[in-house]
């Protein structure tokens, strides 16, 4: 639900409403705005963190930019939307992106490069990660052999679910899944050198395409640490969790409480707010080498 700090837009309908981003149906275009919610455990909890949307967006139009990838974006200039929404401006500004309206392929494209997160736990039980054997000397936070490829089946509600190659071409068709797959690596690999020049190992990531005028399009947010691990090259260490751009930080200090991980979830004080609006803010400096501003 949003935050009593957020607008109710009411000239264009919700076309979807997720844990932290609203899209309203503006006709051919979409509008994609971010808000400062936050999420952990698939609960929205009651504590916004301020400009969170606004570091997100930035950085996804950082991202778009320096792909150059055909995408979705049409303008994230406020002037130039609909002259209907020129009362939410302010808050529209810097957090929001008029995008095409794409067919989408309900396919998390999923890039892992390192052994971390539910890739570590996989690879624990099985010696592999969703099915795709890897050496069994690996330590915890390893740099993989080559990036895997792993998709998710798309669920707005919950989890998505991992599925594998052979599932995701019964979703999308042989053609479309190589060539969904054969992209995603190699955003995955540019991104990847990139960060490490800033001193950023980007240690997976994830990425949603769809289809406009018979283009296949890199739509949604691209690269956040929303969507993506981010770990500070200094100090990474094999064989240990790494410190985190992520949300890791806020879910480390709720595995603290005695929460049941059920709706509602609890309010963050002033402290945990600052330092996770902290990581959003580090990562946004270290890789697109500019402090944030909010305007």
């Amino acid at each position: 639900m949003p935050t009593p700090t957020e607008p109710h837009i009411t000239e264009f309908p919700l076309f979807r409403r997720g844990k932290v981003r609203d899209v309203y149906d503006l006709g051919e275009n979409l509008l994609i705005v971010a808000s400062d919610r936050i999420s952990a455990f698939d609960v929205v909890l009651p504590t916004a963190i301020p400009d969170k949307g606004r570091i997100l967006t930035q950085l996804s139009l950082f991202w778009f930019e320096f792909l150059k990838e055909p995408n979705h974006l049409v303008t994230a200039d406020v002037q130039y939307f609909p002259s209907a929404l020129k009362p939410y401006r302010d808050y529209l500004r810097g957090r929001s992106m008029l995008v095409k309206k794409a067919e989408r392929y309900d396919v998390e494209c999923v890039v892992r490069g390192y052994l971390a997160g539910s890739g570590w736990k996989d690879y624990q039980r099985t010696g592999m990660v969703c099915g795709i054997p890897l050496p069994l000397d690996l330590n915890q936070s390893a740099k993989l052999p080559q990036p895997l490829f792993t998709p998710a089946a798309k669920n707005d509600i919950g989890h998505d679910e991992n599925i594998s190659f052979e599932e995701m071409i019964e979703i999308t068709g042989e053609e479309v899944a190589e060539e969904l797959r054969e992209r995603s690596i190699k955003i995955y690999q540019r991104a990847r050198d990139y960060a490490k020049q800033c001193g950023v190992i980007l240690a997976d990531t994830k990425f949603e395409f769809g289809t406009k005028d018979g283009e296949i399009i890199l739509i949604d947010e691209v690269l956040t640490p929303d969507s993506s691990r981010f770990w500070p090259a200094a100090g990474y260490q094999e064989g240990r969790d790494q410190k985190s751009f992520d949300k890791q930080y806020l879910r480390d200090w709720l595995e603290t409480l005695a929460w049941n991980k059920e709706a509602p979830g609890p309010e963050l004080p002033a402290d945990v707010v600052e330092n996770t609006r902290n990581k959003y803010l580090e990562a946004y400096k270290l890789l697109t080498g500019k402090e944030f501003r909010a305007d």
